[in-house]
């Protein structure tokens, strides 16, 4: 197929056609079937180097204006016709770039499901950063665990840190109130 994209940021093997581009986000919005943030679309092709920042930009513009995605609150939601283009068109892309797409859409999503079911709060105080994590268990708190650090920097750390795994930073606590020292040693590899 000929190339008619800009190239720049794509990496070997991405994609260099502007149809394909559409195909593609298509094909991932159809595959994860739950809307995506306009700029995490971008994001997650340019991460795997799949599509280049401009060409994302017009293609899903493109797509909007054809009726394929609609937009509504920064969200991407696949229409119907969109949805069709996915299941006739999708297997024309070759398989390394689907489940590269596929891959990086379901991590920004189990991320954003990190983020919308535990929460980190950061308040500045007199002598430093207090930072609470709140840990849920899907319909109720499960924990919270407040700390102080001395800069934003650090409190922005324990944040980050803290979303990489809420799960293990419960479970780490759990086993050091209740004694149970195991879980703690399999989780640091000792």
């Amino acid at each position: 197929m000929a190339r008619d994209a800009f190239t720049g940021g794509v990496g070997p093997g991405g994609l260099w056609n502007q149809n394909d581009i559409r195909i593609l986000i298509c094909y991932v919005l159809h595959s994860v079937d739950a809307p995506l943030p306009r700029e995490d679309i971008g994001q997650l092709l340019q991460q795997k180097a799949l599509a280049n920042y401009f060409e994302v930009g017009d293609a899903l513009a493109a797509l909007e204006r054809l009726g394929h995605i609609s937009q509504e609150g920064g969200l991407c939601r696949i229409e119907k016709t969109g949805r069709e283009i996915a299941a006739t068109l999708g297997d024309t892309l070759p398989l390394s770039v689907r489940d590269k797409a596929l891959e990086s859409a379901l991590m920004l999503l189990a991320q954003a499901r990190v983020q919308r079911e535990n929460r980190v709060e950061i308040q500045e105080g007199e002598k430093g950063f207090r930072v609470s994590c709140h840990i849920s268990g899907g319909d109720m708190e499960l924990m919270e665990v407040s700390l102080y650090v001395p800069d934003r920097p650090q409190a922005e750390l324990v944040r980050e840190n803290f979303y990489k795994d809420p799960e293990g930073a419960y479970r780490l606590l759990l086993s050091f109130f209740t004694g149970d020292a195991g879980y703690a040693r399999q989780l640091f590899g000792e």
